[in-house]
């Protein structure tokens, strides 16, 4: 039975994305897959990294429950929006508090290389945008893709990771969002 831990970066607990991690749950527990979620913006913490990687700040209860759910995890499905190019706040600093040296990764001495501490795991990144995600990836270069797939992700050793965009948001009709639900609902039933 696969693991599969999905976490929603949206802060509103009425957004899309917390129906479209619903749609997911969804499929993937017809699999017979344990499936947890982490909704971000319900988690008490601060998300400021005050000290970089001077000084470690103690994690909080939220953190320490969400750090053994990423580990108890095989595969993480985060569902998130592009704002301005890139993640909303809160959930980059859910990575700056819980992605640290020594737990997702380490660095080794007197070296440019480090270790990746989270091999072993895959992961699939849905994100939903206000534009054509061809459109966010030619202009733009898909910002967010970047640091959340190839900075965090992979270079804590998750892969392979795979990619959906949702959107156009803004304008959508309820048939279009209903296509996406139910295409969302059918990537948890595929476990991907």
């Amino acid at each position: 039975m696969k693991r599969i831990l999905v976490i929603n970066g949206h802060p509103n607990k009425d957004s899309f994305n917390q129906v479209l991690a619903d749609a997911y749950v969804a499929g993937a527990t017809k699999t017979g897959a344990e499936v947890k979620r982490i909704n971000i913006g319900e988690l008490n913490f601060n998300p400021n990294l005050a000290y970089g990687y001077q000084k470690r700040i103690e994690l909080e209860p939220d953190l320490l429950e969400a750090w053994k759910l990423i580990q108890w995890a095989e595969h993480l499905v985060w569902v998130h929006p592009v704002w301005w190019g890139g993640l909303p706040a809160i959930t980059k600093g859910f990575i700056d508090r819980l992605f640290l040296p020594g737990m997702a990764f380490r660095y080794r001495p007197n070296s440019v290389w480090w270790d990746k501490l989270l091999k072993g795991k895959s992961a699939h990144i849905i994100t939903t945008l206000d534009q054509p995600g061809w459109y966010y990836r030619l202009v733009f270069g898909r910002p967010s893709v970047n640091q959340l797939k190839n900075s965090v992700l992979m270079f804590c050793g998750i892969e392979p990771v795979k990619l959906t965009f949702i959107g156009i948001i803004k304008t959508s009709s309820p048939e279009l969002r209903k296509k996406w639900i139910d295409k969302v609902t059918g990537l948890g039933r595929a476990l991907r």
